[in-house]
């Protein structure tokens, strides 16, 4: 299967090297020198320095050439310029080619996951056949080969089963689920709650407030996940709590990155500056937000994580917010 890798970002460079290694693959770089840099010196210099790339791998500036003839589509865009390069590259992706997202947010101006704004920009293409791939997939510790899964959701079960044979590997265990409205909603959400966990971190908060806050965000990201649709398991899966544990815990996740710098006192711009990544919870907090209204779903975290980022509440106010809501009964974690 010719697969096409877009975004030679951390995660979508990791993607390709795995691809990489059983069959060859396209990575589509926006830059010249960094296409460049990763055929000659078989490496990413910016995410991914210590990393030799498989041979397998060959990226290329050229967005047509790197889609044109491509069985597979790997959009590994982030999700405030996703529509915008699919959109240059739409006349070349025939109607029946499974496209798979990679990217965890929502677009801030229509409140559309990346699945939707993929229908949107082609609007003839096969529905069932637009994915995508989500889990507790931190790529430095993929890319040493360190065990872990992820999950690829595509209503079309032939089409994710062909692609889970390409991404399987054997550090690298693939499943597959046909609810994407829930696969997708829970990577989306989540990044969300890494910043309130990244500044509970940074404030010196223990173990207990840790345990207590991923849990309340589950039951905040699955309530209005159910709502836009998808399945209740979905999201104590892969998709869901595993992935929210993930992007909670560690501090390889940029978006516990911010939360745990804000934590510290530090200022969001410096934050990111200093970081030259993009934490997706940052430009989708908004957007998050949003649809929660939409749905008349209630998330208090979300809020509060809202007010820090940008109303100028210090993370200890949003901490005493929380912690001071009208008492409840938990109902089965979804209250």
């Amino acid at each position: 299967m010719r697969i096409a890798v877009i975004g030679a970002g951390s995660w979508g460079t990791v993607v390709a090297d795995l691809i990489g290694r059983k069959q060859p693959v396209t990575l589509w770089a926006r830059r010249s020198d960094l296409a460049d840099a990763i055929n000659t010196a078989r490496t990413n210099p910016d995410y991914l320095p210590d990393h030799r790339l498989s041979d397998g791998l060959t990226a290329t500036p050229d967005l047509k050439a790197t889609l044109t003839g491509a069985e597979a589509v790997v959009m590994g865009v982030p999700s405030h310029g996703y529509r915008s390069v699919l959109e240059l590259g739409s006349d070349s992706i025939d109607a029946d080619t499974p496209i798979v997202s990679l990217a965890k947010g929502v677009e801030r101006a229509t409140l559309m996951r990346m699945t939707e704004v993929t229908a949107d920009v082609l609007p003839g293409h096969r529905r069932d056949r637009i994915g995508v791939l989500t889990g507790p997939n931190l790529a430095k510790e993929i890319v040493a080969g360190q065990p872990a899964a992820t999950v690829i959701a595509m209503e079309d079960e032939a089409a994710a089963r062909g692609l889970q044979e390409v991404f399987m590997s054997p550090s690298f265990r693939v499943y597959t689920n046909t609810d994407v409205i829930g696969s997708e909603s829970a990577g989306a959400l989540k990044n969300v709650m890494a910043i309130a966990a990244g500044m509970a971190h940074g404030l010196g908060f223990g173990d207990n407030t840790m345990a207590t806050l991923i849990t309340r965000a589950l039951a905040e990201l699955t309530r209005l996940g159910i709502a836009m649709g998808g399945r209740p398991l979905t999201f104590a899966g892969l998709a869901g709590m595993g992935d929210l544990i993930a992007t909670c815990m560690s501090s390889q996740s940029r978006n516990h990155t911010v939360g745990y710098g804000l934590g510290k006192g530090k200022d969001l711009e410096a934050i990111i500056t200093e970081m030259n990544q993009v934490a997706e919870g940052v430009k989708s907090t908004p957007g998050v937000l949003a649809l929660a209204d939409r749905y008349r779903i209630e998330m208090p975290i979300a809020r509060q994580v809202a007010r820090v980022l940008y109303e100028g509440a210090s993370p200890l106010e949003a901490v005493s917010n929380l912690m001071g809501r009208e008492a409840k009964p938990e109902m089965h974690g979804i209250a």
